[in-house]
């Protein structure tokens, strides 16, 4: 999508993750974007249509602010609840950008942060049988093992999403955006 234009604040797009055998996985129905730059999209889910691959939907509890970046192989969430923000971070292929969807490649571990700052590395074991199945290659492996590290180094150093202010900045900004769609 370099040739025409990013979606811009306020606009609503789809988001769309598949698996490493090109099968569709999951589908994000309007997710309101906060901010894009050549590099990073930025938005918002909040009472999402989610479509699972098997047909079966359902609507996200609570606001979440999701990050995606061009470059790194992986995109965060941040869901806001009443006890705290929890992350769930989903190592993934860096997003492209079309005229249908954002989509990428999930390659099922994830890290989830709980708000009390415990760390947990989620579904190895799904990695590891997806791995054999589709037949990873060793470059594959090796970025996602270094992106793992990028990754615990963010939640450690409390850089990008994991900053304190990042949650409080955009879900603020959502509710301005969405206030003034109200006037």
């Amino acid at each position: 999508m370099r040739n025409s234009r990013l979606p811009r604040e306020g606009d609503y797009i789809t988001i769309k993750s598949y698996k490493h055998d090109g099968s569709l996985h999951r589908t994000w129905r309007e997710t309101m974007v906060l901010k894009t730059s050549e590099n990073e999209i930025i938005g918002i889910n909040d009472h999402t249509v989610v479509i699972e691959d098997d047909g079966r939907r359902w609507v996200t509890r609570e606001p979440a602010i999701v990050y995606f970046h061009r470059k790194y192989w992986f995109n965060i969430v941040a869901m806001i609840r009443d006890n705290g923000v929890s992350y769930y971070c989903n190592l993934a292929s860096p997003f492209v950008l079309d005229k249908e969807a954002l989509k990428y490649i999930d390659y099922d571990l994830d890290i989830k942060v709980y708000p009390d700052g415990e760390k947990r590395l989620l579904d190895a074991d799904e990695y590891q049988a997806h791995r054999e199945k589709w037949n990873y290659s060793n470059e594959v492996d090796f970025i996602l093992s270094e992106h793992v590290k990028i990754l615990v180094d963010w939640i450690q150093q409390q850089e990008g999403p994991f900053s304190k202010g990042y949650v409080d900045l955009w879900y603020r900004r959502y509710q301005e955006i969405k206030n003034r769609a109200h006037r």
